[in-house]
């Protein structure tokens, strides 16, 4: 019987349709054929929230109980996912600012050794840093477990809404193979408390 991993995917981007969301869809697909493919199944129960949809709900907003139910509600997964995947358009050399907002609402507290796979989509190759510059160090204060790689894509390597880069797709699997002994420790854990980070402990002993 193979165990579920409450996911939760997060688009930054302020666009429909978006190159983010592709490259997110593409790390979705095959992480989820590769942990239904290990020794002990492993399925992805996934909720998707796009930046784009909250912009009215979130952009005038400072504080959490100012927020609408809708904004709320996708604040709620957030902050309890088992599992998070994060995927930010980069734009001059930074992450949109809204998506920063909408994890300035996020509770200090509650992703605490929260699994987060990283993802960014920019118009060049040297925007590849704000994932470690940036993205990694916002995770980070969350205290957060930041996966060891995270992914980075052009326009060269989405085209049509669909991944095109032969390089790409073997980073892409590259991620995916350093995910999954995470994601599989976490899903199998019994213990209730900082599940991530006791999946991890327990595997490393």
């Amino acid at each position: 019987m193979s165990r579920i991993l409450k996911t939760v995917i997060v688009n930054g981007s302020l666009g429909k349709p978006s190159r983010t969301r592709s490259l997110l869809d593409s790390l979705h697909l095959q992480l989820g054929q590769a942990l239904g493919q290990s020794a002990q199944a492993v399925r992805l129960d996934v909720r998707h929230i796009d930046l784009v949809d909250l912009v009215a709900d979130i952009g005038p907003v400072l504080y959490k109980d100012a927020l609408s139910a809708a904004a709320r509600d996708a604040l709620e997964a957030i902050e309890t996912a088992d599992f998070l995947i994060v995927g930010s358009p980069v734009f001059r050399g930074s992450l949109p600012g809204l998506l920063k907002h909408l994890f300035d609402l996020v509770d200090q507290h509650a992703l605490q050794g929260t699994p987060v796979l990283l993802a960014a989509t920019g118009g060049s190759p040297r925007h590849s840093l704000v994932l470690d510059h940036q993205l990694r160090p916002l995770f980070g204060f969350f205290w957060a477990l930041t996966l060891p790689i995270g992914v980075y894509a052009t326009p060269e390597d989405i085209q049509g809404g669909v991944v095109v880069s032969e390089a790409l797709h073997k980073h892409i699997a590259l991620a995916v193979s350093l995910a999954v002994p995470v994601l599989s420790a976490l899903a199998h854990s019994q213990r209730s408390s900082q599940p991530a980070l006791h999946a991890l402990e327990r595997q490393a002993a």
